[in-house]
């Protein structure tokens, strides 16, 4: 089911928490266990919490808002929980 997973987010690009617990009929918690070898992997990133109706408010149904992103494929940078920039590889240092 990890590939399932990876494969699914990576397909749709985005995909909200409630998105995924629904189509695999799973409990979100179950969820982000399997997301969390993803994100260690750098494969899949978290977005930030934020609701997308940019209110600010945060009262949005958390399972809406809890975003997963996948990294491959697109070959850019994304913006991550901490709005860190992750990138597929690290930049090379130059010689001096």
């Amino acid at each position: 089911m990890l590939i399932e997973l990876r494969d699914y987010i990576e397909a749709r690009g985005r995909v909200s928490m409630r998105d995924l617990a629904w189509h695999f009929q799973t409990e979100p918690d179950a969820i982000r266990g399997m997301l969390e070898h993803w994100i260690r992997k750098g494969r899949i990133v978290r977005e930030a919490a934020c609701p997308p109706c940019g209110s600010g408010c945060c009262n949005c149904d958390s399972e809406r808002t809890e975003i997963y992103v996948g990294t491959q494929g697109a070959g850019i940078p994304v913006e991550s929980v901490v709005g860190a920039r992750i990138s597929a590889q690290a930049p090379k240092r130059q010689a001096n």
